[in-house]
């Protein structure tokens, strides 16, 4: 009996240790809970650095797996978008699909607000605008000031981080 109670113990410390080493290094100790998460926390990083073309790549693949992850969409289009004019009707595509399968996600009306502001669709750039006011106050309040400059807000206001 003291031998199998040993034995439990020693199973139980390992699985404690094991756990507490994995959640410390940033991960969990199952797999991804969910598809395509793993491509989408390796684009966030990459875009974090300003790497969109690499961004646009995991984003791609994570919804490849996951063709549901509204925020993949987003960041997708925010890669897009950050890589220059040619790629502004693509980006628009992806911010409508990440509005399509979250209503609420505020982040994808910002910055589709300042696309549509920087494709010269003031009109449409304040109608996100109005129903960002609804969702999140302080992202509305940065696209106001996009549109009333004319020029793309500076940093990552609004991104939300890896999952």
């Amino acid at each position: 009996m003291r031998s199998i109670c040993l034995r439990m113990t020693i199973v139980l410390v390992v699985l404690v240790f094991g756990t507490t080493a994995a959640l410390a290094a940033g991960s969990s100790p199952s797999s991804s809970s969910q598809p395509g998460e793993r491509q989408y926390n390796s684009g966030v990083k990459l875009m974090k650095k300003g790497k969109f073309e690499k961004a646009q790549a995991k984003f791609e693949a994570a919804l490849a797996r996951n063709r549901n992850m509204a925020v993949a969409y987003y960041y997708l289009g925010y890669s897009l978008r950050k890589q220059g004019e040619a790629n502004f009707a693509e980006a628009l595509s992806s911010y409508n699909r990440a509005i399509e399968l979250d209503v609420n996600l505020a982040e994808a009306y910002m910055y589709r607000g300042v696309l549509h502001m920087l494709m010269g669709n003031e009109d449409k750039a304040l109608q996100d605008h109005r129903t960002l006011v609804k969702l999140d106050r302080k992202l509305a309040d940065a696209l106001q000031a996009a549109i009333a400059s004319g020029e793309e807000p500076d940093g990552l206001e609004g991104l939300t981080t890896s999952w």
